[in-house]
């Protein structure tokens, strides 16, 4: 049977040193594109500008060339459609699905603790605001933009995703919650930049961890909302770092560097990589 040429993309926020976690996710997006005579493209997800460092930028290059992995054409910065993701907020705004959120992360913490029965990602204290008087009072007060998930989900029906291994997937929103979709600090924020980007690079098939597959029913979602196509999904097995934990930035996880100046072999690296496969049980690797 033919299969199509598939275009994958691999996401980095260079807001810190990749590590063993990211060059799996690396590795199975180029090979599966690979396999198919597709497109392996790389996007630099640089929006949160409290964070990204240039250093950080060049590291990821070095990372990825040391792994032998090299991307079709040049990166895609993401800061560099700051115009399309404000007019895809612009759109949702227009729709009545989204609200402004004056709550700080202190207000966010005692609400979530009141004793009201089961609680959302966000318990929806701006949600209940008359719509006219909140937006008006968002022209003179810093304010976050949320999804209202639910009004949101009667808009457009029941959704699905297509899951690799799994098939149809029912997406539901509620998961999440009212996302945010814009922030104080940086505007549009990660949700709703990359389904707008995976669709301006036509990303056909993303792969990536299973520690984002409840991200998944939102993106659907804007997808839906916004009219843009949906991609396959592949969440794949999450490799753990020696006590178990799942590798992450904050917890100082062994970099890609780390191991590259300790002689492991980046091509070798990638091939140990490629032949666990992107599923199974979650599995802690010695790369030495």
């Amino acid at each position: 049977m033919f299969t199509p040429p598939l275009v994958t993309r691999f996401a980095p926020s260079p807001t810190g040193l990749l590590h063993l976690g990211h060059a799996f996710s690396a590795v199975l997006g180029h090979a599966l594109a690979r396999q198919s005579g597709g497109q392996w493209l790389l996007r630099l997800e640089d929006i949160d500008i409290t964070r990204c460092r240039p250093e950080f930028t060049q590291a990821i290059a070095d990372d990825l060339g040391w792994l032998g992995l090299a991307c079709d054409g040049p990166a895609l910065i993401q800061t560099s459609r700051r115009h399309a993701h404000d007019a895809a907020l612009a759109r949702l705004v227009a729709m009545g699905v989204t609200y402004p959120c004056f709550c700080t992360r202190a207000d966010i913490a005692a609400a979530a603790t009141a004793p009201h029965g089961a609680t959302p990602a966000y318990p929806g204290t701006c949600r209940r605001l008359p719509a006219g008087e909140a937006w008006q009072r968002a022209q003179a007060q810093p304010h976050a933009v949320r999804l209202n998930a639910a009004d949101a989900a009667r808009l457009t029906g029941p959704l699905h995703w297509e899951e690799a291994g799994l098939g149809p997937v029912p997406a539901d929103p509620q998961i999440a919650g009212d996302v945010v979709l814009a922030r104080k600090d940086i505007g549009v924020g990660y949700m709703l930049a990359a389904v707008a980007d995976d669709a301006f690079q036509q990303v056909t098939d993303i792969v990536r961890g299973l520690d984002l597959f409840d991200s998944t029913p939102t993106q659907r979602l804007l997808q839906a909302l916004l009219g843009l196509p949906t991609p396959r999904y592949h969440h794949h097995r999450l490799l753990l770092a020696a006590d178990g934990r799942r590798l992450a930035k904050r917890d100082q996880a062994e970099t890609l560097r780390a191991l590259r100046e300790s002689g492991v072999e980046g091509p070798r690296l990638a091939q140990q990589l490629a032949a666990i496969g992107p599923k199974g049980p979650d599995l802690h690797i010695d790369p030495r």
